[in-house]
């Protein structure tokens, strides 16, 4: 069971092209938001699509192939965990992000 703790597994497509930063360590870094989305019948019989956005982060190799491969709109399969941060803003307000890092990624829908 200890392998279940903290996993995240999504199906989506990126709302953006992936942004990409090199740290001063020299360690690359891509940043994308990713779309899932969940389909139901409502109780009047109507056909309703939510959609969820989740901010991801990938690091070196795994940030390599999200830069060279992936675009906005692309359908993505990922694994990752969830990691919480938080900072203060200029005026002195404590800010929270919640994040997946990207662990694995496999690249589905049609090669373009």
């Amino acid at each position: 069971m200890n392998s279940l703790r903290n996993r995240v597994q999504l199906i989506g497509n990126l709302g953006m092209n992936p942004q990409v930063k090199i740290m001063e360590s020299g360690s690359k870094l891509v940043k994308f938001t990713l779309a899932t989305n969940e389909t139901y019948t409502n109780s009047s019989g109507e056909k309703v699509t939510e959609t969820e956005w989740h901010q991801v982060v990938a690091w070196n190799k795994t940030a390599d192939l999200i830069e060279t491969y992936l675009q906005k709109g692309k359908e993505v399969a990922l694994e990752g965990k969830l990691v919480t941060r938080s900072w203060e803003d200029e005026k002195g307000t404590k800010k929270y992000s919640t994040e997946v890092v990207c662990s694995e990624i496999v690249f589905l829908g049609s090669r373009d």
